[in-house]
């Protein structure tokens, strides 16, 4: 079996996460205290006491959720669940550098906590004045990837731009507030079965974050980004990274490109790789899989009864 750790995004956060990780293990206690240290952030408290509401800020979230995976992730090795590569959806991406070398841990944590205040920074500008409504994300579900680029077209110059391609049926819009409220009926008028505003607080991976994408860029030209020395998988190209200096140029662009999450997974089985698992909180990965191949499940090792469930076969 070949095995490939998926690392999710934001929105897959949720209160008390990682916490059974914690529990269980010396190691994932000292990642605890180290990326608390590399952020100046509580994060025990965070993951542990945080409010939804809490969590769902970028600034908070980013940080939360890479390292809720690299615990997993962690706690899946002590178990020899040695995989031969990575991918990640959005965020998850980091980790999945992380993991195959291209990132030193030390690092990681520092990046994507920058990386969340830049995204924060810049969708608050996009927020509409005088009101609560913000500018965020969407999934769009029960369309074909070619029906739904067509009802897109029609919204042209409406601030709502395609975010990620996630499965065969279901694309992620990102805009302003107003460009998603007029997105919603364009896209239930074209027969979509679903539109559902997402848990997030910025519309990632459009033209809306420019402003990210170069903070970003100015930021990570700072940071020593090694050759990859396992297989790791790029949501900008859908592909297999080549080198360091790949991954960071790639890094940037994807503040502002679309994630081809499909054509990323159909790169996975391309390679070889035929077992699956779902490494952090949530279970979107698997949903998202599942409506891809049925042929090779993604599992859900996030959790350490998940994780347990693994090795008992």
């Amino acid at each position: 079996m070949k095995t490939c750790f998926l690392f999710p995004g934001q929105g897959a956060q949720y209160p008390g996460m990682a916490k059974d990780l914690w529990e269980s293990s010396a190691k994932v206690k000292n990642l605890f205290t180290l990326a608390s240290d590399a952020t100046s952030m509580d994060l025990k408290r965070l993951l542990f006491e945080g409010s939804e509401e809490e969590l769902k800020a970028t600034d908070n979230t980013q940080v939360a959720v890479t390292l809720a995976s690299v615990a997993a992730s962690l706690v899946c090795k002590e178990e020899g669940i040695d995989p031969e590569g990575f991918a990640g959806f959005s965020l998850g991406e980091y980790s999945a550098l992380h993991e195959a070398g291209v990132i030193a841990l030390q690092d990681l944590f520092p990046i994507v906590k920058i990386r969340g205040q830049l995204m924060e920074k810049a969708a608050r500008a996009l927020d509409t004045p005088g009101s609560d409504d913000r500018a965020g994300m969407a999934a769009v579900l029960g369309l074909d990837f070619a029906k739904a680029k067509e009802v897109l077209e029609t919204l042209k110059g409406k601030q709502v731009f395609l975010a990620n391609y996630s499965s065969p049926s279901q694309i992620v819009l990102g805009g302003t507030a107003e460009g998603l409220a007029e997105a919603e009926g364009a896209f239930k008028e074209g027969g979509a079965r679903r539109y559902v505003v997402l848990r997030v607080s910025a519309p990632f991976h459009t033209p809306l974050l420019e402003e990210a994408r170069k903070g970003l860029e100015e930021v990570l030209a700072g940071y020593r980004f090694n050759d990859p020395v396992k297989a790791v998988y790029a949501n900008v190209t859908g592909k297999r990274i080549t080198s360091g200096e790949e991954a960071r140029l790639l890094c940037v662009r994807q503040a502002v490109s679309t994630v081809r999450w499909v054509e990323e997974e159909q790169s996975l089985l391309d390679d070889g790789f035929n077992r699956f698992f779902e490494v952090g909180p949530g279970s979107v990965l698997g949903g998202l899989w599942k409506a891809f191949s049925r042929d090779h499940p993604c599992l859900p090792a996030g959790k350490l009864e998940d994780i347990e469930k693994i090795i008992e076969g």
